[in-house]
């Protein structure tokens, strides 16, 4: 059974930063592709920003790019989410997501991915 357990959400200003972390338990990490999605009240998750199981291929959503940096370390179990000048329409549940890694790319929808950690709620205020 694959778990994940996210970590490093809070209350921050807008401007300020946030990084998430989510730790694998079980599996060969280096094996999965590794996303992170956000689900704001009301709306829909979507994906943030996935890497592939190498860590040389990453994908963002458009609201994002260039704020955030997604990133891992096979050797830690451990991908992260670096979150820089926070807005607060980036408000919501972030969950880590992972999926082993069928090919070298990334995956960005939801279908594909099988294990969900139990998410972590980042709040920015204006």
């Amino acid at each position: 059974q694959v778990q994940l357990v996210e970590s490093g959400g809070g209350l921050v200003q807008a401007g300020g930063s946030l990084r998430l972390s989510c730790a694998i338990s079980s599996g060969t990490f280096s094996s999965y592709a590794m996303g992170w999605f956000r689900q704001a009240p009301g709306k829909e998750r979507e994906c943030v920003a996935a890497i592939n199981w190498r860590g040389s291929t990453t994908y963002y959503a458009d609201s994002v790019k260039g704020r955030f940096t997604i990133s891992r370390d096979n050797a830690k179990n451990t991908v992260y989410l670096q979150m820089n000048s926070l807005k607060p329409e980036d408000t919501g549940v972030y969950y880590c997501a992972a999926a082993r890694a069928a090919y070298t790319g990334y995956y960005s929808t939801l279908a594909e991915y099988p294990y969900w950690g139990q998410g972590t709620q980042v709040t920015v205020s204006s």
